[in-house]
């Protein structure tokens, strides 16, 4: 693994390999020969790159490393993202006890009992969706008429936010998640969904639903601004990540044909099935970062308060010394501890609501498109690679 001094400032995110599914191959590199190691950002700015599954989990454990972006020495991944993370952020951006504060107006909301009671609905609309994509036809873009529209319409319906906006909030999402947006695209991006938000959460004094907004709004507890920078939060993470999961774990059991066998003939097993495939595809491609607020010790290394931390959760989900044959997928593995949706008090609020998502959407296609297969070549797949959470651009299916 290069070390700052010869490291450029491209060097991270590093690219990928022949496998679009396995993590950069200079990083599982790193993992094997150097876990914790020197890297630089994209303005030369030195840091912390930690690779492997128990160093990365101790340090989502330890409170001597914050997500607050004021901290001095924050891991900025671009110049565009300092503007994103710093400007009204939400409280995945503040350590406790704010935080928690914060975070606890929402953890009713995605509680594993709140969601089970949206199963109906998820199913209703999930079927609705595969009854318009095959309707007449005998091929289709899985992305666009499928994975998208499906967590989309759920998170609109949980936070209150009208579904006929989508392609607003959504282009909105695609700016704020592109490595290669300027820092004067996302400035205007985060502005107009922030303002689209606030207005939203506004007119919820006045028309008040069975959404998150209204209930936030309800309990007089926060003004407008926090609020929509909750919204704005929860609308985003909300159905992009979910999207992409859906079609690159569909695209992933479609090129492991044993696997995606195993699936059809033990229905049963899907929820498992799941926490294999966030395992090996680990969407949040450029790591999640940190910084130090006091010195610590983490894997026999000691990195000093002020020094930014960047953990590679893609590569402590191929660890092979927690998951052996890690580069392989297999349905069957014990997957417990993967990290795909962090670890710790910052972990992802919403996965019971994401896995849910997922098992309904994988089990319906199954069960619905037996002869479900790839209608365009592997090697064409646009897979996102210039985007914040991976996946793919486009994903042509026929059944």
């Amino acid at each position: 693994m290069a070390t700052v001094a010869d490291t450029s400032p491209s060097s991270h995110p590093a690219p990928r390999g022949t496998c679009p599914f396995a993590p950069p191959p200079v990083y599982q590199q790193a993992r094997h020969e150097e876990p914790i190691s020197r890297i630089a950002l994209y303005d030369g700015t030195p840091a912390w790159l930690i690779t492997r599954h128990e160093d990365v989990r101790a340090v989502l454990a330890d409170n001597r490393f914050s997500s607050d972006p004021e901290n001095p020495g924050f891991p900025f991944l671009t110049e565009a993202a300092r503007e994103f993370v710093t400007v009204r952020p939400t409280f995945i951006r503040l350590d406790d006890p704010e935080h928690g504060r914060l975070r606890r107006m929402l953890t009713g909301d995605f509680t594993v009992r709140r969601t089970a009671t949206m199963r109906p609905e998820i199913q209703r609309i999930t079927d609705e969706l595969i009854d318009k994509m095959i309707d007449g036809r005998q091929q289709a873009d899985l992305v666009s008429e499928f994975a998208l529209p499906l967590p989309s319409l759920v998170i609109c319906l949980l936070l209150g936010v009208p579904y006929e906006d989508h392609d607003f909030f959504q282009e909105c999402s695609r700016v704020l998640l592109h490595r290669g947006s300027t820092t004067e695209a996302v400035v205007d991006a985060n502005a107009r969904l922030t303002e689209y938000i606030d207005a939203l959460a506004e007119s919820k004094r006045d028309n008040p639903d069975d959404g998150i907004l209204s209930r936030l709004v309800a309990r007089g507890e926060l003004d407008i601004e926090d609020i929509g920078a909750m919204g704005r939060l929860l609308l985003i993470a909300g159905h992009e990540t979910t999207a992409n999961m859906t079609s690159l774990s569909v695209l992933a059991l479609l090129r492991n044909p044993e696997q995606l066998a195993h699936l059809r003939a033990h229905p049963e097993a899907v929820p498992a099935a799941v926490e294999e495939l966030l395992r090996y595809l680990s969407i949040v491609q450029t790591g999640l970062v940190r910084t130090a607020v006091a010195d610590a010790e983490i894997g026999g290394t000691e990195i000093r308060a002020g020094e930014g931390v960047v953990l590679q959760i893609n590569t402590a989900n191929w660890d092979d010394d927690r998951y052996p044959g890690a580069d392989t997928l297999d349905l069957t593995r014990d997957t417990r501890q993967h990290l795909a949706f962090g670890f710790g008090v910052h972990q992802c609020l919403g996965q019971p609501l994401a896995r849910m998502e997922l098992e309904i959407a994988l089990e319906t296609l199954l069960r619905r498109l037996p002869d479900l297969k790839l209608a365009m070549p592997f090697e064409d797949v646009p897979f996102r690679d210039d985007m914040l959470i991976y996946g793919v651009h486009e994903l042509q299916v026929a059944w």
